[in-house]
């Protein structure tokens, strides 16, 4: 099948770029809203479509899988994330998946290392205090946070993004543990000069900072337990940039509440736009919008991802970045123990 003959359903506004490529490519089905669709109007659009295009707010799930029809064929992905989606309800019906992997991993790798620095000195409360007048000016003992350097950095998955990460922590004296399933490529990992911890207990309660960069699975799903968050010292941070369902957020928010974290860095949230209230009234904790990813550059690949897969299938051939369960997470660190 010829490119011009692919009807593509795009289900978000992509940037004007992408938008463009694809309608020279393809007989695409753009929107002008930036609003996720209902779950009957998404499904209405996929009927009519060879390929779907969704983002990470559309919800792919078995039961849409079931009722979506003979004609869709594939599912290229905008993001790298596919944890709204039932990969394996899809290749059932023999629907490829693709998504947009590499593209984010060094604008991800910045926003953690932003908030590995902000939180600890306390970056964000400085701005409040000077926005509402509480400063007064220069104290000796105001405002006084942690120093980085010389702290061990715990990264939950040292994937793409969490090399990024680490490399970057490495710069400001920062040395590196990480809790895989398994160690990484030997080379990589003295490098790093990075410390494997096959036991996540262990990790947890040794490091300073953890850094959360494992995907969302059934496994992961509240990694970071209510146990494991208590493992962790007083006096160290929890930065998260994947996904907010890896931590028990309630969990999170009482420990930092009661003085037994000293703060966190959340660019995302179980409850996308619902973060725990006590999270955003903690002085110690800086909540980002989930916008860790969110460059111009970044976009525009990831588009740049979306079209080659969605070319290669119409071509005849596999898609480069398809997602194969059980294959496509092999960064994925062990379940919890309890």
């Amino acid at each position: 099948m010829s490119g011009k003959m692919l009807k593509v359903a795009v289900t978000r506004k992509l940037p004007g770029e992408v938008e463009a490529r694809l309608a020279d490519l393809f007989d695409a089905q753009l929107r002008d809203s930036d609003e996720p669709l209902s779950p009957g109007a998404l499904l209405a659009m996929a009927k009519d479509a060879d390929v779907l295009a969704p983002t990470l707010g559309d919800r792919l799930d078995a039961e849409f899988f079931a009722g979506v029809g003979d004609r869709l064929r594939l599912i290229a992905n905008f993001g790298a994330g596919v944890d709204h989606i039932d990969v394996k309800a899809a290749n059932a019906r023999g629907i490829t998946v693709t998504n947009t992997p590499s593209v984010l991993a060094e604008d991800a790798a910045d926003m953690a290392m932003a908030l590995i620095l902000a939180v600890p000195r306390r970056l964000v409360e400085g701005v409040r205090a000077l926005e509402s007048g509480a400063f007064e000016g220069w104290s000796p003992t105001w405002m006084l946070g942690r120093r980085v350097r010389g702290k061990k950095l715990g990264i939950i998955g040292l994937g793409r993004v969490g090399e990024a990460i680490a490399r970057r922590a490495r710069a400001f004296g920062i040395s590196i543990h990480y809790h895989n399933r398994r160690p990484i490529n030997p080379h990589v990992e003295e490098e790093l000069e990075a410390t494997y911890w096959e036991s996540l207990d262990q990790m947890l309660a040794r490091v300073d900072i953890v850094s959360v960069n494992c995907p969302h699975t059934p496994a992961t799903y509240h990694l970071l337990s209510k146990r494991h968050l208590e493992l962790m010292q007083p006096h160290a941070y929890v930065v998260n940039i994947s996904r907010g369902e890896i931590i028990d957020e309630n969990a999170l928010a009482d420990l930092i509440e009661q003085g037994r974290l000293a703060g966190a860095g959340l660019d995302v949230f179980e409850r996308e736009q619902s973060p725990n209230p006590k999270l955003t009234r903690a002085p110690n904790v800086v909540l980002l919008p989930h916008m860790a990813s969110a460059t111009i550059e970044s976009r525009l690949e990831m588009g740049e991802r979306v079209i080659i897969n969605i070319k290669m299938f119409a071509d005849g051939h596999k898609p480069p970045d398809r997602i194969i369960p059980g294959l496509n997470q092999r960064v994925a660190p062990s379940p919890p123990i309890s």
